[in-house]
Formats: C-alpha cells, structure tokens, sequence
C-alpha cells in the first residue's frame, strides 16, 4: 500500500510541476531575442567552419588510451592476486601493451596535427 501511495504522490507532484512550467512563463518572443545572435552582432563570417580530421583522430587516439589506462591499469590489483611477482608482471604487460600502441602511433603518424 505504501508503494502504491508513493507513486500517486510522485506522479501528482510530476504532473504538477510540469503544468506548472508549461503554463507560467511568459512568451515574450521579439526579432532581436528569435535570432540566432542574441548580443546583437551581425556574423562577419560562416559560422560552420571545417574542422581537420587530424583533430577528431587524436581526440579519439585519447580517448582510448585515457580508458584503457582507467579501466585497465587497476585490474591486477582488483583481482586480488597474492603474489607480487605476478601482479607486477600483469600490470607490466597492461602497460608494455599501451605502449606499443602509442609508438604504433607515432611511427603512423597519427599523432601529428600537419599533413
């Protein structure tokens, strides 16, 4: 019973408050405030300029190394191995692993902002 008087008072306060924000504000709409430069400059020029590719693939580059260095470096700790050696040795090769993919990289390339 108290679940199903939770959700009435949850849903009435949702429906109320939803009605409320629909009907209070007041629509004021005038050309300076409809355009799409509201501090009242004209564009001097386009405003969708390309970006380089170059941008979104070193973006994307880190990306993936900031995850995989969050999401994978803790892992031998995580897994509770009671030997050292063997931690040290998981977390060695997680981290041998990303850096062969950061000269990888590099020797494509991949990191340079110049084509």
């Amino acid at each position: 019973m108290n679940l199903f008087v939770a959700l009435f008072i949850n849903a009435s306060l949702s429906f109320i408050l939803i009605s409320v924000a629909f009907w209070l504000p007041q629509l004021n709409i005038y050309t300076e405030k409809a355009s799409p430069y509201e501090c009242g400059f004209d564009p001097l020029s386009s405003a969708r300029l390309p970006f380089s590719m170059k941008f979104f693939l070193v973006a994307i580059t880190f990306l993936l190394f900031d995850l995989e260095i969050a999401l994978l470096l803790p892992l031998p700790w995580a897994i509770q191995i009671t030997k050292l050696s063997a931690m040290m040795i998981t977390s060695f090769i997680l981290i041998s692993i990303l850096g062969l993919g950061l000269i990888y990289e590099w020797m494509n390339k991949g990191l340079e902002w110049t084509e």
